[in-house]
């Protein structure tokens, strides 16, 4: 039922400057292959096959890394690196990727409302790939777990996670009654909140499904934090016009978009990468 996820590639990644300078922050790579791959590979696995990437000035790499690089592949056809390729080839095989362009930096609604062209009237995934995300366990992915409940519900649903007190001005918090075991469905949503003034500790992460009236929304949204077209705000006039779930994932998160939880992950999938050396 989803057959599309969005994926916002447009901001600067100031956090990484002067790596950002010339590299998109979605191309650092987590080990050898970027982050953009783990987030497309995640939406695969979640039965997507259309990517449709949001991008913006100086990010034509993205472009380059899901396509065939010809001189490459001859230099080194027949040798031992050529296996070295075989996931990047089986995504651009497989999948479908389209890009438009977001001229101006208003915030995350604002690129999602610029990936309508892209999407069209029908329900979408969002993936942020900077918000890496691991789950060894039978569920699947995030976005395999997200896209079992939307079969059921039917309705925009955004990933949640607990954070510290301390840190929910870092992240849209909400608020809302447990209806199943992880499953919340949203009165109120707020983004950045002082933690004094925030609703919950329950913090939304990079992964979201959105259904098509969001655009419409989003439309009329006006700026909020930051002076930016916050999706939290659309999203929260959504919950109180018809219904919007969050859901406690399975998993481990890394927020690449800060130099420690790059390390983090960095760490992590080298220790997960060894352990399965040491298997095979």
């Amino acid at each position: 039922m989803i057959k599309k996820c969005l994926f916002p590639a447009a901001g600067y990644g100031t956090r990484f400057l002067p790596a950002t300078k010339a590299i998109p922050k979605e191309m650092l790579p987590i080990l050898t292959k970027p982050l953009m791959q783990y987030g497309v590979e995640e939406a695969y696995e979640a039965g997507i096959g259309t990517m449709a990437i949001v991008t913006g000035r100086g990010k034509r790499a993205i472009e380059d890394h899901f396509d065939v690089s010809y001189e490459l592949e001859h230099q080194i056809r027949g040798g031992a690196k050529e296996v070295l390729l075989d996931e990047i080839r089986s995504l651009i095989s497989r999948c479908t990727f389209s890009y438009t362009r977001q001229v101006e930096m208003k915030g995350l609604g604002h690129a999602i409302l610029t990936g309508e062209t892209l999407i069209g009237h029908e329900p979408f995934a969002v993936i942020l790939a900077d918000d890496l995300c691991d789950n060894e366990g039978d569920e699947g992915g995030v976005l395999s777990q997200m896209v079992a409940l939307y079969e059921r519900y039917g309705c925009s649903i955004v990933a949640i996670e607990e954070v510290s007190k301390e840190e929910t001005n870092k992240y849209g918090i909400i608020a809302g009654d447990e209806i199943e075991p992880g499953v919340f469905r949203i009165s109120h949503m707020v983004e950045k909140p002082d933690p004094k003034e925030a609703p919950s500790n329950l913090a939304i992460i990079g992964r979201y499904i959105l259904t098509p009236d969001i655009f419409d929304i989003l439309r009329e949204t006006k700026p909020g934090k930051g002076g930016e077209i916050q999706i939290t705000d659309a999203l929260l006039t959504q919950a109180q016009n018809s219904k919007v779930l969050g859901v406690r994932f399975k998993g481990k998160r890394f927020d690449c978009g800060s130099v420690e939880g790059f390390v983090k992950a960095t760490n992590y999938f080298y220790q997960k990468q060894a352990s399965s050396d040491e298997v095979r």
